[in-house]
């Protein structure tokens, strides 16, 4: 792209980012895009607000952590953490299953006192509500990982570390005080990997979530900027090693020049070899279908979880929770079912539970709260989401997680 032609599509994508209402048009072609697909807040119904809340007690709802984060972060960085596969449409799918879901209460039951805690792998947990694994957080905060991680410990919340972490196992670990999971994104190179692996558990990891959607993905947002060229790119990049690879800590000792990341030639055969490689809880992150879900326990999974990477992965149009009753019904209750991408609301939260799953994972609702304020910004939307949960249970009479189940939602 000439150069001129790369300065007016940036002009053009920080115009967008300031001037329209939708969260996901990435400039240029992608605004288009954007407007087809809408965004979270358009889709989610929530109230319009104009204004940018200056501390996180001001939040109403995990929306209000974004409009702060899109007005301290600087483009590049917010189109990493926004975009998603081609035209963005399973994004949109991920928050309009959502809306096909209707909601049954049972009235004069007793929920003066609500229980949101949840057993997990033996773990007891203060609601069914982890953050996903999510990388390079020092994009969003100079803290990262090692925030979240103390808002996790604050909040008795699971936390499932990303491979691309730019905080090691060991740090992250460290703060939490406590174990959490780590999620495992496969190379080349199998010492490379089973490194990883030992070092998550050598830190008390007690899961070990294998990512298995990305073979493959078209993602456009970030193409828009060339940091090679771009002066503000290079100013926020100044000092930083040129390959990124040094500022993920669990490469350490990995010369990754000669290593791919990805899931090329893999097959379900590298089940058992990780399962065989560690004590760890081995579970499949990106399951979609009843087909997969079989397949996972004929080759001893311990856990599923539902996911397309938050509309990330592949252009589907089929939102996680669409994806959610089939997978529960293959499973059977043999082994738990997680699920994540597109949760914005309790009542999100409350319709994955009554379908079937363990938990639910969040991912963007976090990072909004840890760019905008870092350790509080985290605490306040797990805060947020789990007074919403409380509040739709109450009004669904069901007092405990244990309460909620399939006859609490109705399906189309």
């Amino acid at each position: 792209m000439p150069t001129d032609a790369r300065a007016n599509s940036r002009r053009n994508f920080l115009r967008f980012l300031a001037q329209s209402p939708l969260l996901y048009g990435l400039g240029g072609s992608l605004a288009a895009m954007g407007a087809r697909s809408q965004d979270d807040s358009v889709l989610s119904g929530s109230l319009a607000f104009d204004g940018i809340i200056t501390n996180p007690a001001q939040a109403l709802n995990v929306w209000d952590f974004e409009a702060a984060l899109r007005a301290r972060l600087n483009a590049g960085h917010f189109a990493y953490m926004a975009q998603g596969s081609d035209d963005l449409g399973t994004i949109a799918a991920n928050r309009a299953g959502f809306t096909k879901i209707g909601l049954r209460p049972q009235r004069l039951v007793d929920i003066a006192s609500v229980d949101l805690s949840v057993d997990v792998f033996g773990q007891r947990l203060s609601s069914p509500i982890f953050l996903c694994p999510v990388g390079a957080q020092l994009m969003f905060h100079p803290e990262g990982e090692v925030a979240v991680a103390r808002a996790a410990k604050a909040k008795n919340a699971l936390q499932v570390l990303s491979t691309v972490t730019n905080y090691s196992v060991e740090d992250v670990a460290a703060a939490r005080g406590g174990p959490g999971w780590f999620q495992l994104y496969t190379t080349s190179d199998w010492p490379a990997t089973l490194g990883m692996v030992k070092r998550a558990e050598d830190a008390g990891c007690t899961a070990l979530a294998w990512t298995v959607d990305i073979p493959v993905r078209n993602l456009e947002a970030v193409g828009r900027f060339d940091r090679d060229n771009d002066p503000l790119c290079q100013a926020c990049h100044a000092g930083m090693p040129a390959n990124a690879f040094e500022m993920r800590h669990m490469f350490d000792g990995v010369d990754m020049t000669k290593v791919r990341m990805g899931l090329g030639g893999l097959t379900w055969d590298y089940v058992e070899r990780l399962k065989g490689a560690t004590k760890m809880k081995v579970l499949l992150k990106g399951i979609q279908t009843r087909e997969d879900a079989a397949r996972c326990l004929q080759h001893g999974v311990d856990g599923i979880i539902v996911s397309n990477h938050g509309g990330r992965a592949d252009e589907t149009l089929r939102g996680a929770i669409d994806c959610l009753p089939e997978v529960v019904a293959a499973v059977g209750g043999r082994i738990p079912v997680f699920v994540d991408s597109g949760f914005r609301r309790g009542t999100d939260i409350f319709k994955a539970l009554a379908l079937g799953a363990t938990a639910v994972g969040i991912g963007r609702p976090y990072i909004w709260g840890l760019g905008s304020f870092g350790q509080p910004g985290v605490e306040r939307v797990l805060d947020i989401l789990q007074r919403e949960l409380r509040i739709v249970m109450q009004q669904m009479g069901a007092p405990n997680i244990a309460a909620i189940s399939r006859s609490s939602i109705e399906l189309p």
